[in-house]
């Protein structure tokens, strides 16, 4: 029992989580909410509220650490005006910017109660009743509590199970992350020194919770990881399971309408995992495979271990087997030493594949990671004006993929009440929003849909039943 426990409380304490970056920082967010529950703690949805204000940090986009001390100065005001008004505020910096920058935050933001990495969420009461601790203490003296470890131990075996009334606000479709870390090494990410090596949550686990988030209403669940095609989870007999063989699994769960997974390794996608996106109709003909550049000789500095002519084989094997999948992608422009003919071999691989959607990025230097030590930096101008023609070709590229959803008719998971009166939204197998007239009566389950039109991001639909009638 920690000193948290012991502590009388007279009424609920609330914490604010900001969350920056992918969907798996969403999903350590949540989970952190279900670590405090037992200890008193609700979420609330405004930092000035909150006795407690994590920040859960991604390393991904430039200037990652500096968005986060910018954001910490304007809590420091925060914390004066409670600690003026006789109330606290403690503040911590989870995620991937603590794990890579844990004592540089100590060191330049010393009102930071907390600081913690990805592996160590499930141990944020116990650190919270060490900062606690420190409160009488002269500010000279106190330290901020640091725990960066990548611990042995299974962070998701010691985290309590969701509460029901904490998972039915998460709506109807969930995030389970299955897979954490990547032994792929690329040269341009950092996620191999933040997140640590590949590691796999065990089959029964992962059921286990894809049956409670079912159980308290979810209809769709994404699964998770940095390298999610690379899972390979233990069975009860201590077999490796891959991803493929566990859709099978997931996919005799009662309730469960829906499945995807997100991010994925073209190098990790197995003649098993084809074969599960050919056999089972509740896992979505939608992936997400980066590739992020066409030129083989960039490909090779990247240390992505696979061709241009490789990827363009795989995805004709994806599409044999599921006629019907559309493809998004990742791409990165002004790698060091990217040339203009590097850049159109991009430019190409984009035109042959065909995207439903794709993010880009400019290349932007990591330290620790050893495209930070290559010399041949592109100009940003140049990797500006790159960006702007790629990013002119994919969204062309998205806009057809709309066009030619017109005229069909799918299946739309209706979550929400629409912008319009009289309107309710909802989110194709391409995981494109959908608006249509209905009323709330259709919320919460899929009905067919046929696609009249598309607006700026979205598609527009007309309930099957309403066309026919």
């Amino acid at each position: 029992m920690t000193e948290m426990d012991k502590a009388p409380q007279t009424a609920p304490r609330r914490v604010f989580i900001k969350t920056y970056g992918c969907q798996m920082n969403v999903y350590d967010s949540d989970r952190m909410v279900d670590a405090l529950a037992p200890h008193g703690y609700v979420p609330t949805q405004e930092p000035g509220d909150a006795d407690l204000v994590l920040l859960n940090t991604c390393h991904i986009r430039e200037k990652a650490s500096e968005k986060v001390f910018s954001e910490l100065g304007r809590l420091k005001e925060l914390q004066g005006e409670r600690r003026a008004a006789g109330g606290d505020m403690m503040i911590g910096v989870a995620g991937c910017v603590a794990q890579a920058e844990g004592e540089e935050i100590a060191r330049r933001a010393p009102m930071v109660d907390l600081v913690f990495g990805p592996q160590a969420y499930h141990r944020l009461p116990d650190m919270l009743a060490q900062a606690e601790g420190q409160r009488h203490l002269h500010p000279s003296l106190k330290k901020a509590v640091i725990d960066t470890d990548f611990p042995e131990e299974d962070k998701f075996a010691h985290l309590p199970a969701a509460k029901k009334e904490v998972t039915i606000k998460r709506g109807l479709t969930a995030f389970l992350t299955v897979q954490e870390g990547c032994d792929k090494f690329c040269s341009f990410c950092v996620v191999p020194y933040t997140r640590g090596a590949e590691v796999s949550r065990p089959v029964a686990q992962v059921l286990a919770e894809a049956r409670g988030l079912i159980e308290a209403g979810v209809k769709e669940i994404t699964l998770l990881g940095q390298n999610v095609n690379a899972y390979h989870g233990l069975d009860a007999g201590g077999r490796d399971v891959g991803l493929g063989e566990l859709a099978y699994l997931l996919a005799e769960i009662p309730g469960l309408e829906r499945l995807r997974y997100t991010t994925s390794h073209p190098r990790d996608m197995d003649e098993a995992l084809i074969a599960a996106h050919r056999d089972l109709p509740l896992l979505m003909p939608y992936l997400h495979l980066p590739v992020q550049s066409g030129s083989d000789r960039i490909l090779k500095a990247m240390n992505r271990r696979h061709t241009s002519a490789e990827y363009l084989a795989l995805i004709e094997r994806i599409k044999q087997a599921r006629p019907d999948m559309a493809l998004s992608g990742d791409f990165i422009v002004g790698f060091p030493g990217e040339t203009d003919q590097d850049f159109e071999d991009t430019l190409t691989i984009i035109r042959q594949t065909g995207y439903a959607s794709a993010y880009s990025f400019k290349y932007s230097t990591r330290p620790g990671t050893p495209g930070a030590t290559l010399t041949e930096q592109v100009d940003e101008a140049v990797k500006t004006e790159r960006l702007h023609r790629l990013q002119e070709l994919v969204n062309q590229q998205t806009t057809d993929f709309h066009a030619s959803c017109v005229g069909k008719t799918m299946p739309v998971l209706i979550e929400r009440v629409g912008r319009m009166p009289g309107q309710v939204g909802g989110r194709s197998p391409y995981l494109q929003a959908v608006h249509l007239e209905g009323s709330t009566d259709l919320i919460g389950a899929i009905h067919e849909v046929e696609i009249i039109g598309t607006s700026t991001n979205s598609l527009v639909g007309r309930l099957k039943q309403a066309a026919a009638a």
